[in-house]
């Protein structure tokens, strides 16, 4: 039967077309996207420059123009004195994202300054081209007539022209003053010829296009809409197709039915424009298969996927979360010679990473399409993912996905390494942290001494000590003892801030005296702070000599005042022995020990100590002469006054 696939899609068109569910499908979808497609079309023989994919929510503002926040930053940016590379950490540090509005709201108002508009323009040029609409070049248009930069002017004219853009009204009356004040007149007549050009041809486009379209609206598609086709003797071309099937945006099928026609009549030969065009309004979930059926008819005859078209298909797909359509829309995309950027293939990771299941073989796939045409994933990347993971409660996949990566090619860094470290122990997530210390010697990675530290600190913070003190004594196994020191205070406080000061004391007498290992001095004085205040006055004594060892200075003031408050003689004993040098301390510490006996009133006890003192300290003059300093006077009753005789 002839044109049977006509017959089918007419009689879906028909019925689809009258959905309720359908029209409002259809007016949401015109409210989204009629502001991407107000710009003019591009040539179909060279490159698509189309905005770069942002979040939806970000995406559509208001006509009002009001300078934003992110236009002021890349003003402030671009007026710097810095190379490219400084300008693309300025942006990343700053979270700005090049889209065409964003350039075309900053270059709005660089007319006096087009120093500045060239090196804004020419940067998005080399590094996002797709940023660049026809508004953002009819800007530079008339920066650079204005200022009278003539043959950058002309230049960027010819560019335009290979680009399918045309000259806007605004620029041509901007540069047509200018021209006339100098005075030049061959240039006035250069540009009048091509501004008429672009205008009838738009104008004569345009009125084509609507007359398609009201005979293919006025019925469902039969041989009467096609013989009214026939008989509007229209030169089709790539421009005209393109604006008809975007005006067909919301009967989807029927712009399908009328690109298919168009060939079969022989009236016009398919190029990469009108496939392109084709595909965005089949790109939903409701067109997949004609969609898929278009893209393999395009790639049979020779053309390629355009970065608009990926952009704006994508951005419906990760609506409907149609994260397998849209990892095959990113495979296409990448053996196309305008290729996703690495922030389009770090938005596809990370949509694939807060989805209700992560599918890992998606995310792979991702990889490797990304990776096999020699692109290097990197920190930043790997970054994004992991804070994604966690923003839905995904840690325990942090392993998976770097597993993925580094099979790409990427070797995460030390400080990343860190942070994945920590990450998962800070988390309680043990498992998954003993898991990433191993995957990493499986993918001939070593992990160094500030990955054990971040890792300790991480089990430290999450409350797991006895999963830190492990991880401490594997670090030590390794001959990892470059950063023990942080580490083992790290581990002592954390333990003393559980009140469990006791086995920190053991920790670090047994670590100290094993390896050559040295507790800061901090750390000392917390842990006999902690262990007086813990019942472990034995232990605080025992790391006096530790403290000596290492070369620190007795830490006096606790023990002084713990054995004022509750100690006894015999205590106050021992503190002596762990402060002796050869048999007892210098007299220097009784006196100290026993004029705070003294201050706090405590003069019996200070009696009981010295009976117990060695000889030498009991006949110490200095001593002698505390003790009958501080004894009591003698209170005498007070006189009567006398009484007086009135």
């Amino acid at each position: 039967m002839r044109n049977q696939w006509r017959l089918l899609l007419r009689h879906q068109t028909h019925h689809h077309s009258l959905s309720p569910a359908n029209i409002y499908r259809s007016l949401s979808l015109l409210q989204v996207t009629s502001t991407t497609n107000s710009s003019l079309s591009l040539s179909s023989t060279l490159p698509n420059f189309t905005s770069h994919f942002q979040h939806p929510s970000l995406r559509y503002f208001s006509s009002i123009h009001e300078k934003s926040p992110e236009s002021l930053t890349l003003l402030s940016i671009f007026t710097k004195t810095i190379n490219g590379d400084e300008i693309k950490n300025e942006l990343a540090a700053n979270n700005v994202v090049i889209s065409r509005d964003l350039v075309v709201d900053v270059l709005r108002d660089l007319n006096s300054d087009p120093k500045t508009a060239i090196k804004l323009f020419d940067w998005v040029l080399k590094r996002e081209s797709g940023s660049l609409s026809s508004k953002a070049y009819n800007f530079m248009l008339g920066i650079l007539g204005s200022n009278a930069l003539f043959k950058e002017f002309w230049e960027m004219v010819d560019s335009m022209r290979k680009l399918g853009y045309g000259v806007r009204k605004g620029a041509f009356d901007k540069v047509l003053e200018r021209f006339e004040k100098d005075g030049s007149q061959s240039d006035v007549e250069k540009l009048k010829g091509l501004y008429s050009k672009d205008l009838n041809g738009a104008s004569l486009a345009e009125t084509a296009s609507a007359r398609v379209c009201k005979i293919i609206r006025r019925e469902a598609w039969c041989e009467n809409v096609e013989k009214g086709l026939s008989e509007l003797n229209v030169g089709y071309s790539s421009e005209l197709i393109e604006m008809v099937l975007e005006k067909l945006n919301d009967e989807p099928m029927k712009g399908l039915i009328f690109f298919r026609w168009v060939e079969e009549s022989g009236l016009f030969k398919h190029d990469q424009r009108t496939y392109n065009a084709m595909e965005v309004i089949l790109g939903r979930e409701e067109y997949l298969d004609r969609f898929w059926k278009v893209i393999e008819d395009m790639k049979n005859a020779g053309y390629e996927i355009e970065m608009g078209t990926y952009v704006k298909v994508l951005e419906k797909f990760i609506k409907k979360r149609m994260m397998e359509d849209s990892v095959s829309l990113f495979e296409l995309a990448m053996n196309a010679a305008d290729k996703p950027s690495q922030r389009d293939c770090t938005f596809l990771l990370k949509k694939i990473a807060v989805a209700k299941v992560l599918d890992m073989e998606l995310f792979s796939r991702v990889v490797k399409a990304y990776t096999e045409k020699g692109f290097a994933l990197d920190d930043s990347m790997l970054d994004a993912v992991l804070k994604s993971l966690t923003s839905v409660g995904k840690i325990r996949m942090y392993n998976k996905v770097l597993d993925a990566m580094v099979k790409g090619g990427f070797k995460p860094s030390g400080a990343m390494q860190n942070r994945v470290a920590f990450d998962l122990s800070s988390s309680r997530k043990k498992d998954e942290a003993n898991e990433f210390m191993v995957k990493l010697v499986d993918h001939g990675i070593t992990p160094d001494s500030k990955t054990w530290v971040s890792l300790i600190e991480g089990h430290c913070v999450g409350g797991d000590l006895d999963k830190a003190k492990d991880c401490f004594e594997k670090m030590i196994e390794r001959q990892e003892v470059s950063s023990a020191g942080y580490a083992l205070d790290l581990l002592v406080n954390a333990y003393c801030n559980r009140d469990r000061a006791t086995e920190a004391c053991k920790i670090i007498s047994d670590v100290v005296n094993k390896v050559d290992v040295k507790a800061g001095h901090t750390t000392y004085k917390t842990l006999i702070s902690k262990l007086l205040v813990q019942k472990g006055f034995q232990e605080a004594c025992s790391l006096l000599g530790l403290m000596k060892n290492n070369g620190f200075p007795p830490f006096l003031d606790p023990f002084v005042a713990y054995l004022v408050k509750r100690g006894t003689p015999d205590e106050a004993m021992a503190f002596f022995k762990a402060m002796t040098v050869n048999k007892f301390p210098s007299t220097s510490v009784f006196l100290r020990v026993f004029d705070a006996y003294f201050e706090a009133g405590k003069h019996k006890q200070a009696q009981n100590l010295l009976a117990v003192c060695p000889q030498y300290i009991r006949n110490h003059p200095d001593v002698l002469n505390l003790f009958c300093s501080k004894k009591p006077d003698k209170t005498t009753k007070p006189t009567k006054p006398a009484v007086v005789a009135a």
